[in-house]
């Protein structure tokens, strides 16, 4: 593949690229480039919204470049502000750990290994705030680029608080290109100013600025709000197959394509030329055996057809041992399908929660001589069986 292939691979699906010129000139100086991609563990799991990026970054690695991949442990203690409205909490350093545990076995769910360099940004950013070095940086940014951020102005403008640490958290990830000498980052578009920070520091350090390449956000399984942990409308990278290749197929006609765009490099004129219900479940497929294999694929579509297709109970359920007198709500909550039993209430309330496919009216007590179906939602099933 030639360099204006290989260009116009990488540009697919972007929305910012500064720039096109100097991402050319890197790519024929046919040297190894190092592609960056920070990732603060503040929760345990990543999702598809993650892979969007890490897939670009597969596509550098497929064309003979470096990954290098920065777990934040330093910056997911300080909170990034991108496209926030409120102030992050803090995270303990125990939380932190804990969550960035499985961050690398998920992100080789889509990189190459052999290809990939991990860091963890305490390893410059700990020293780095107890030098004059820090000074020195800081005298080089004005309080007024800072407050251009768009995230920035809406909360001021909302009166919401920003903390100093927000302030300086651009500082921080910019401070990792320097570091690592990076000659590109990716990012989501939230991320520009943070990547144009890290150009800026470069060029301060006397190294050749890094090009930024930013992807858009992408939107969760509601339709609505970017996909987040937080919001609950996320694919988790480590779904189970059938829970995964089910909430693909719930979301909607019009995301369905954003996903095909930002997910896949499939034909997006012969995607529409499919029936819906077929591109759909072709999507659920390719994404299912992107981190499950075909044997996961094959599994989540017999699920999908004979739970939803067919209005039967999903062939593999777990099993609860409930015993006499448990609340419907404790079930939910002890087998993780809510997080509390206010919010199993209000699902009941919903009427979202169903007994052995009669609509359960209200936090009941349960007395289970013989085995009952729990179901929850649309994909969540739990065998009941006395205790």
């Amino acid at each position: 593949m030639d360099v204006k292939e290989s260009l116009a691979l990488l540009k697919r699906g972007t929305v910012d690229l500064v720039s096109e010129a100097e991402l050319e000139k890197k790519l024929l100086s046919g040297k190894t480039l190092r592609i960056k991609l920070g990732c603060d563990p503040t929760s345990a799991d990543l999702h598809l919204g993650h892979s969007v990026v890490l897939s670009k970054l597969r596509a550098f690695q497929d064309l003979g470049h470096t990954a290098v991949l920065v777990i934040g442990d330093f910056t997911a203690s300080v909170g990034d502000p991108s496209g926030r409205d409120t102030t992050r909490p803090m995270l303990s350093r125990q939380d932190i750990m804990r969550n960035a545990k499985t961050y690398t076995e998920q992100a080789f769910k889509v990189l190459d290994p052999s290809k990939t360099e991990i860091h963890f940004n305490s390893e410059w950013l700990d020293p780095f705030i107890t030098t004059k070095e820090i000074l020195a940086t800081l005298s080089k940014v004005t309080l007024a680029q800072v407050l251009e951020r768009d995230d920035f102005k809406k909360r001021m403008k909302a009166g919401n608080p920003i903390s100093v640490l927000e302030v300086m958290y651009s500082l921080f990830q910019g401070q990792d290109s320097v570091a690592l000498k990076a000659d590109v980052e990716l990012g989501g578009t939230d991320q520009i100013f943070n990547l144009l920070v890290g150009r800026q520091l470069q060029k301060n350090n006397g190294q050749d600025p890094q090009v930024v390449m930013t992807l858009p956000l992408l939107v969760g399984t509601d339709g609505v709000k970017k996909m987040s942990k937080s919001y609950g409308n996320y694919i988790g990278l480590n779904d189970k197959p059938e829970d995964m290749f089910g909430k693909i197929m719930s979301i909607s006609d019009e995301l369905m394509m954003q996903y095909y765009e930002l997910l896949t490099t499939e034909d997006l004129a012969a995607v529409k030329a499919k029936h819906p219900m077929q591109a759909k479940k072709d999507l659920a497929a390719i994404l299912v055996t992107r981190f499950h294999g075909a044997e996961g694929a094959k599994a989540g579509l017999e699920n999908f057809e004979h739970v939803f297709s067919k209005k039967e109970n999903p062939l593999d359920m777990p099993e609860f041992q409930a015993e006499a007198g448990i609340l419907v709500s404790a079930v939910m909550v002890q087998n993780q399908i809510v997080k509390s039993k206010n919010e199993a209430r209000r699902l009941i309330d919903q009427g979202g929660v169903k007994l052995d496919g009669k609509k359960v009216e209200q936090d009941i007590a349960l007395n289970i001589e013989t085995p009952a179906v729990l179901q929850a939602g649309k994909r969540h099933f739990v065998k009941l069986i006395k205790k």
